[in-house]
């Protein structure tokens, strides 16, 4: 069965979509009100999304919208990170970037602050800046195999000495129904890169359509269900693989449409919104911290394997003991410090390859024989 060409059939539909309406992209979604007021009609009329990841952003934020389009959740993003942040839009399609490019001094003016950037790349080639590609290009004159080769060395001395966006650069990455868009053989480098431009401690923040089932080979090979956001879904369960199998942590679904969005031939098609954190990679330090998972659950399984049960001590290395005090953990951890610190830089190795449990006596000290009154929330109409 012959291969379709995926990102011709995507670019084309949208192509279309910048410059008319098209109804079968639009996926309905709810947007605050006030941040809308500022966005010329023209672009939210051909803005086409399936959620609103805008919403988990923010003030003083830097954003990479993936699949930016003609600018609305740019637009959004704008507001809300404020005139300290910055947002930059990524897209491949010119016409969609015209648009964007046309409308963003309008909504700058209204805002008072200029804080939003359009650039054209492909959103699997974060650092191939395709404006700077084409002028080279065209100075190249490729006519030949050998002027190809020569184009393909002088784009891969552009992604190392002037990347699109750079690594390690933005906050959050978010895309509202582009991922689904790209063919699956570039999808293990779309995450790579998603992971790559993350400063540590960053955040993915996407939403897009995806489906209950496997979807069939013969619906993979319609352009019009592919570029529709149909027939390149991710299944529910792959999608969250994706962001596993890339690096992160902490994944989670903030949203999912409770009824499909369509319904095609007994697959079901719906919007979800996924959260995911970058900052796990690193050598793992042995600091005598323990955690405590609170519950309600009997036990719980983290991302690195360590199975946990409810109210029990384990033993945890400083960069897994920092993380579940912050977002998405926070709260459902009790963080047990030792009363002796040390020094991140007497720490030695710290075993993650399993769990185990931390006994008191690693926390308190070996020799810790304090004996204390009782502490005042104890008392008659305490908080104890």
């Amino acid at each position: 069965m012959p291969q379709i060409d995926v990102e011709t059939a995507v670019r084309d539909r949208y192509a279309d979509g910048a410059q008319a309406r098209q109804a079968k992209l639009y996926c309905p979604t709810d947007y605050e009100p006030e941040y809308l007021k500022v966005i010329p009609r023209e672009v939210i009329e051909r803005d086409y999304g399936c959620g609103n990841p805008a919403r988990y952003l923010n003030q003083g934020e830097t954003v990479l919208d993936l699949g930016s389009g003609t600018g609305k959740i740019c637009f959004i993003a704008a507001q809300v990170v404020g005139a300290e942040g910055r947002v930059i839009g990524v897209d491949m399609t010119p016409e969609m970037l015209e648009v964007a490019n046309r409308n963003a001094p309008i909504v700058a003016d209204r805002l008072g602050y200029d804080n939003v950037e359009f650039r054209r790349g492909r959103i699997q080639d974060l650092a191939l800046d395709l404006d700077r590609v084409d002028a080279e290009v065209n100075d190249l004159r490729v006519h030949s195999y050998e002027d190809l080769l020569l184009a393909e060395k002088r784009a891969n001395e552009l992604r190392m000495t002037s990347p699109l966006v750079d690594s390690a650069s933005v906050d959050v990455v978010v895309s509202n129904c582009v991922l689904n868009l790209v063919d699956v053989e570039s999808r293990e480098q779309l995450f790579g890169e998603i992971h790559r431009v993350l400063r540590r401690g960053g955040r993915a923040v996407i939403s897009d359509i995806v489906s209950d089932e496997e979807i069939p080979v013969e619906m993979q090979q319609d352009p019009e269900l592919w570029s529709g956001c149909i027939s390149g879904a991710f299944t529910e369960t792959g999608f969250l693989e994706a962001f596993e199998e890339t690096g992160f942590y902490g994944i989670h679904v903030v949203e999912r449409q409770a009824e499909p969005w369509q319904t095609v031939d007994g697959f079901e098609f719906r919007s979800v919104t996924i959260e995911a954190f970058k900052g796990k990679e690193g050598a793992c330090f042995e600091r005598n911290q323990a955690v405590i998972y609170r519950g309600p659950f009997k036990e719980v399984v983290d991302d690195d394997g360590h199975r946990m049960t409810r109210g029990e001590r384990y033993a945890v290395c400083d960069k897994t003991y920092q993380i579940y005090g912050a977002a998405p953990y926070e709260g459902h951890f009790e963080r047990i410090a030792p009363r002796e610190e040390i020094p991140l830089e007497d720490a030695g190795l710290f075993d993650c390859g399993r769990a185990r449990l931390r006994h008191p006596r690693e926390t308190k000290g070996q020799h810790y024989d304090a004996t204390t009154d009782a502490a005042p929330c104890c008392e008659p109409g305490g908080s104890g």
